[in-house]
Parts: C-alpha cells; structure tokens; sequence
C-alpha cells in the first residue's frame, strides 16, 4: 500500500505536469501523502510543498555553478526528509541535473524510483544512461520513439502518451478573448512566448521583441507577449521598451491557439504551441560557455522539441548568434507572406500531434506510482 509519495519537479513544465500526477493519485486514495518540489500546479491539487520552483529557475553550466549553495542545501533537506518521513515512492520529474544525483541518494535507501519525462538522453549526455540503469525503477516516457531506446540500454520504460494532450484543450473563443484583454478584433495576432526564467529572457528577449515589433509594424499584425505566471509584468515593462506591445499574464495557452505566428523560445513551448497547430519559428540563445559545452555535446541535428518529435525541421530555429533580430523578422514575414508554406507547416504540425499517443498520462502515472510498491 502506498501511504506517502516524494515527487520532485523542478521546472514550470514539471509542475505543471505533476499537477495531473497528484490530483489522480488523491482521486485514488485521498489520504495519501505526496510532498517534495514543485510550484503552485501541484500545491493546488494537494501537494506539500518543501521547496517552491521559483527558487530554482536558473540553467546552463555556469549558471549551476553560481548556484552550487542553494542546489546542496535543496539535496540536504530532501535527504533528512528521505530519513524522518519515509516515502513509499519517489518520482522524479524531468530536472535531470538534480534528479539523477538525487536518485542515488534515494535508492540506498532501498525506496523505489519512478522517472516521468525522461531527460533527453537521446540528444545529449549519453553518459548519464549507465546512472539511470543503476537507479531508476521504471521510465515513464512522453515521447514514444525513447521507449526503444532506453530498453536497448536494458532500462525498462513505457510510453504513457504526452501530457500536454490532458491541458491543451482548443477553447475556440477567440473574440471574447481578444475583448477581454484589449486585442483589437480586426488584427492577426503576433505572439512572443520567452519563457519562464529571467536569465534565458534577458538572453533572448530583446531580440525576439526588436523582430516582433518590426513584423507587427510591416504587415499590421498586433504584437503580445506572453508572461509566465512565475514572472511579473512590471519586470518586462521596466527593463524593456514594451510601447504598443500588450503584456498578458498567465494565459499561455491561449495566446498560442489565437496566434496568427508565434516567437517562441526552445523547449517544451514549441510543443505546447504545434500542438495548437500555430505556425512558429523557434529561438533559443544562452552564455556562449554553455553553448560550447553544449554543442559538444548534443547529438541531435535539430533543438527544436517540435522538430525532433516530427523527425525533420518543419518550423525554423534561430539558435546563438544566427538569433538576430533581422533575421528572425525576414524569416517570419516570408512564411506570413506564402500561403502555401503556411499550409504545409500546419499540416506538419497537425501530424505531430498524432505521434503524442491519446490524452490520460497522468492517470496512468498515478497508477504505477501505486503498483510499484
């Protein structure tokens, strides 16, 4: 019987995901006990958080280092809460630089793990497979192409199907959208999705906004900006020059369905945002020692979730230095301009969505979670 669940999520993506996890888990017994890491997702469906994300929204290597303090007391207080309060399970959520480290610690102690959202292996450090043989139980994977992969590495895993497919429902009320929030209803609309953590958005988001404001100008769309609920609106509007741009708070999603286009920083966005079958074009841009050490490393031909996914670059990426302002506005305003290329890309993306297997992963989840004990 399985009483207690440690689940530790280190990313917006992750709680948002591990919200799922733990509303079906208490669906199936309300009175377990599930605590770890996470963000207010996972705190809403009953979930005791000892740490919040908010405090661990930094990447990259030298971002890590800088960081190292904070990182060991996080695994310090979780290991004293591995011994006084026992979990059943753990699972562990994406967040490979930590979780994988943390891992060890859990099983010495002999408690079974879970991984949901696999790190991503398959593009880069390849090396971290030989820790997850030694300690991880059972993979829960997204992506039904990684099933293979990590059994030819003798790593049992299942595909669950994705989990986006359980919050990314098509609401189809564009024109009370733009009302409320002050969209002129007679514009198509250009949308900039940056991300979630400061330090990608001070990387990248001047760039995205100089490109945004230039296509809106030109071809007379009306420019948004899509806010993360972790992030406050008067952080965009002090540092950057957001005249004429509107700022919108904590309704992602929808601004990914209404878009006409979207700007939209690498990660599981571009997901969220093909899944929306909204034509895009992907930025990414870190500090130049992460990006070294990172190409060293990356195994993929594409960065783009999106892409990867659909085995081929349906939607461009800018990545590093080719992520200039110039060139990311020629590029969306000659896809905005061909109709037929718009066309191919929705299609493309439609076909992505297929590949992403049928909605219920969380309920799936919740239910190894209770079987593996």
């Amino acid at each position: 019987m399985v009483n207690k669940v440690m689940i530790i999520a280190g990313e917006a993506s992750g709680d948002l995901h591990g919200a799922g996890v733990v509303r079906e888990l208490k669906r199936r017994n309300p009175n377990v006990e599930v605590y770890g890491v996470g963000g207010d997702n996972m705190r809403r469906e009953g979930m005791h958080l000892i740490y919040h994300i908010r405090e661990l929204g930094f990447m990259g290597f030298a971002e890590v280092i800088r960081h190292l303090p904070l990182i060991r007391a996080l695994s310090f207080t979780l290991e004293q809460i591995l011994t006084l309060k026992r979990p059943d399970v753990v699972l562990l959520i994406d967040y490979p630089g930590f979780n994988l480290r943390f891992a060890k610690k859990v099983k010495a102690r002999g408690i079974k793990v879970i991984y949901y959202i696999s790190p991503q292996v398959w593009a880069w450090h390849r090396s971290r497979v030989k820790t997850m043989r030694e300690v991880v139980d059972k993979m829960l994977v997204i992506l039904p192409f990684e099933v293979d992969f990590y059994r030819s590495e003798g790593i049992e895993a299942e595909f669950v199907g994705h989990p986006l497919l359980e919050v990314l429902t098509p609401n189809n009320d564009g024109k009370n959208f733009r009302k409320r929030y002050g969209l002129d209803p007679e514009k198509p609309l250009l949308v900039l999705l940056p991300g979630s953590r400061r330090q990608e958005i001070e990387q990248i988001f001047p760039d995205m906004l100089s490109a945004g404001k230039a296509v809106a100008r030109e071809l007379g769309y009306e420019l948004a900006v899509g806010i993360a609920p972790t992030l406050e609106e008067r952080y965009f509007r002090t540092l950057y020059s957001t005249n004429n741009v509107k700022l919108i708070k904590g309704v992602t999603h929808e601004l990914m369905e209404y878009a006409a286009f979207a700007f939209v920083t690498s990660g599981t966005a571009t997901l969220e945002t093909a899944l929306f079958g909204t034509p895009m074009l992907v930025v990414y841009r870190t500090s130049w020692l992460t990006y070294l050490i990172g190409r060293l490393l990356v195994r993929v031909k594409n960065i783009g979730l999106v892409n990867i996914v659909a085995g081929k670059k349906i939607v461009p990426e800018f990545i590093q230095h080719r992520a200039s302002a110039r060139a990311m506005a020629q590029a969306a305003m000659e896809i905005l301009e061909d109709e037929q290329r718009l066309l191919t890309m929705r299609e493309d993306l439609r076909k992505v969505r297929g590949l992403l297997g049928t909605s219920g992963a969380s309920r799936t989840v919740a239910e190894r979670i209770l079987a593996i004990a």
